[in-house]
C-alpha cells in the first residue's frame, strides 16, 4: 500500500502501554471515515475483529508479519500448555507452524508466571513491542495505522480489566 495519511496520523494522540486508551476503537474508525479509503478501513476492522487466515487475508506485508507473529505466539502457548497436560500439541497447533525464538521465549515466560494477570501482561507487552517493531519507519502510512489500531485494542482490553469490579467477580467465582 503506497498511500500516505498525513492528516489522520498527525491528528492521533500517542499511545503508551501503561496508559488508558485516549478513545475507543469505534471512535478510531469514525476518525478514519472520509480520510482513508473504505477498503483500508475494512482491512483494519478485519485485523481487529478476527484472527486472519494467512491464505484469505490481503497481501499486505505488515498485516502478514503481524498474523505470523500472533500465530507463532499462540502456537507456542499451545505447546507449553499441552506438555503440562501430556496432550499432543499438534492437535491444536494452527498452520502454518513457523516457530520464532522470540515468541517461544515470551510464551514460556507468560506460562511460567504465577499470576494469570501478569502472564497476560507479558503477552500483551510482547505484542506491543512487536507492533512497535512493525511500525518503525512507517509514520504516515497504512502499516502505522494497523499498528495503532491493534495497540488501541490492547489498551482497551487492559482498561476493561482495570475497571472490572474485582470483588464482585471474586464473589461470583467462589459462589460456584
Amino acid at each position: 500500500m503506497g498511500a500516505y495519511y498525513v492528516y489522520l496520523v498527525s491528528s492521533l494522540p500517542a499511545l503508551n502501554f501503561s496508559s488508558p486508551p485516549p478513545f475507543r476503537e469505534k471512535d478510531f474508525f469514525l476518525k478514519c471515515q472520509g480520510l482513508i479509503p473504505e477498503k483500508d478501513i475494512e482491512i483494519l476492522r478485519g485485523a481487529c475483529d478476527t484472527f486472519y487466515n494467512l491464505e484469505s487475508q490481503p497481501k499486505i506485508e505488515g498485516l502478514n508479519r503481524w498474523t505470523k507473529f500472533e500465530l507463532s505466539l499462540r502456537n507456542e502457548l499451545v505447546r507449553a500448555r499441552a506438555s503440562r497436560k501430556k496432550i499432543d500439541p499438534l492437535l491444536f497447533v494452527r498452520q502454518p507452524d513457523e516457530s520464532e525464538a522470540y515468541a517461544s521465549h515470551v510464551a514460556m515466560a507468560a506460562y511460567r508466571c504465577t499470576s494469570l494477570l501478569e502472564g497476560e501482561k507479558i503477552l500483551d507487552q510482547a505484542r506491543w513491542d512487536f507492533l512497535d517493531f512493525l511500525s518503525f519507519g512507517h509514520y504516515f502510512d497504512f502499516d502505522f495505522l494497523l499498528s495503532y489500531v491493534l495497540k488501541l485494542k490492547i489498551l482497551e482490553r487492559w482498561d476493561k480489566i482495570e475497571r472490572a469490579d474485582k470483588e464482585s467477580l471474586f464473589s461470583q467465582t467462589i459462589a460456584y
